[in-house]
């Protein structure tokens, strides 16, 4: 296994320097930039985290920036004058397509995905199927509502994993190992949110992939003590690890890569976004899971760790987000 560790590391580091070859260092030109962050839903803490880490990268880069709050009901942040709005707001309203609409009416240029990209990726079934219509393997999965609890729990195959189908973060998303126990989850997701997803569970190896402009990042592989990868080891835990030294054939990760760029097109994405992976630990089969069109920006994030093994700093990173972004617009 150490030759082809070696050789995927030797992979990895290719396509690193590759991406820090054409990445370039341009003179920063001073903005008024408004930043959007909290926002009404139950990643609104991470949020915070974000806009505040984007804020301070901001400043040191010479630009003129505005932390801001913003919520459905009070959309006074948009009313600064800004020459830009980078977006820091995960889950609902800000990365559902809510803001980016709001923007879009108002002729504001901001950071990442469009309105319909954002809204399309944020619906975790209807990602779904448009990754199957690209040719790619997601895990086999069910919509269950009230009517049909009964008849999933019954026949869907064991384990399984029980998640809303339009929130982030793992936040209420299970692992079930049992048919009272998938009755159970499913029934209380159903109750809470109106539909629940549930998917056949991977054994294997998580994977995820940042796509920045139109080109994948490095491949890094999360390792965690918990069950998944749930809400407290993404952002809490302290021994959570993020390998990018991954003992995985280099053919396969570079597929991985190759199909997380298919990915972030086949949804509309653009500027940015990650896309997360699981590997059959028994066939070696990549099966993607979701694409993120705001990943986080806090201590604990993926892009932004990808983005320091490719040799950008996290100020590189937010000024690159925000050329692209300007780019598009233009």
């Amino acid at each position: 296994m150490t030759s082809v560790s070696s050789k995927a590391g030797a992979l990895q580091v290719s396509a690193e320097r590759a991406h820090a070859d054409t990445r370039g260092r341009r003179e920063v030109v001073p903005l008024d930039i408004t930043i959007l962050a909290g926002g009404p839903g139950v990643e609104r803490e991470v949020s915070l985290q974000s806009g505040r880490a984007v804020y301070d990268a901001l400043l040191r880069l010479g630009h003129r920036a505005m932390l801001c709050d913003i919520r459905p009901d009070d959309h006074s942040a948009l009313e600064r004058q800004a020459d830009f709005v980078f977006i820091a707001l995960h889950g609902e309203f800000g990365e559902d397509g809510t803001v980016q609409g709001l923007l879009d009416h108002r002729g504001l240029a901001y950071s990442g995905c469009g309105a319909a990209a954002s809204r399309l990726a944020m619906n975790k079934v209807d990602t779904k199927r448009r990754l199957q219509q690209a040719g790619l393997d997601t895990p086999a999965y069910e919509v269950v509502h009230g009517d049909n609890v009964e008849a999933v729990a019954a026949n869907f195959k064991l384990p399984a994993i029980i998640k809303p189908v339009a929130l982030g973060s793992s936040v209420d998303m299970t692992i079930v190992r049992s048919e009272g126990d998938l009755r159970r989850a499913l029934a209380d997701v159903v109750e809470r949110y109106g539909e629940a997803l549930v998917e056949r569970y991977v054994d294997g190896v998580e994977l995820t992939v940042g796509i920045l402009g139109d080109e994948a990042m490095p491949v890094c592989e999360i390792q965690t003590n918990r069950e998944f990868y749930d809400y407290q080891a993404k952002y809490v835990d302290d021994d959570t690890r993020y390998l990018f030294d991954i003992e995985l054939p280099a053919d396969l990760l570079r597929s991985v890569q190759d199909q997380s760029v298919v990915a972030h097109r086949a949804l509309g994405c653009d500027v940015l976004s990650r896309v997360d992976w699981m590997v059959d630990r028994a066939t070696l089969t990549p099966f993607v899971l979701e694409v993120n069109t705001i990943p986080g920006f806090t201590s604990h994030s993926l892009v932004p760790k990808a983005a320091e093994r490719m040799g950008l700093t996290f100020e590189d990173l937010c000024q690159r987000i925000i050329e692209l972004s300007l780019d598009k617009t233009n």
